[in-house]
């Protein structure tokens, strides 16, 4: 049974070392050979937006740009449908990569053989 990690952060800017605890954990979960998917939701929305990432800065903490690139490169990052529309951020709107699914994917997601999941 292959053991996979899904990843809900709510954190943003609001709460900047909540928020990059959660990409942390994804990136340090891929880099050890771990399936991930990184559930952006909450004000962590705007973080699938191109640049925003960036605009994150945290003392003695990795960029959280980088750590978005290596979830990216080596994950799966969705964006929460409803929050997406309450931001109005759109499919155009998002990072390349990046998916918008709602709670029904993020249930079957975490029921799947061998998932345990982490809310930030």
């Amino acid at each position: 049974m292959a053991r996979s990690l899904v990843i809900k952060v709510t954190a943003g800017a609001d709460d900047p070392e909540r928020c990059n605890q959660a990409f942390t954990v994804a990136a340090a979960a891929l880099a050890s050979g771990v399936p991930v998917s990184l559930w952006l939701s909450g004000e962590s929305s705007w973080f699938a937006l191109p640049g925003r990432a960036k605009e994150l800065a945290l003392p003695h903490a990795v960029p959280l740009a980088d750590l978005l690139d290596a979830v990216l490169a080596a994950g799966q990052v969705t964006l929460c449908t409803q929050c997406a529309a309450r931001r109005e951020i759109g499919p155009e709107d998002v990072i390349a990569g990046v998916r918008i699914a709602g709670a029904p994917t993020f249930v079957e997601e975490c029921i799947a053989e061998g998932a345990q999941a982490l809310v930030y």
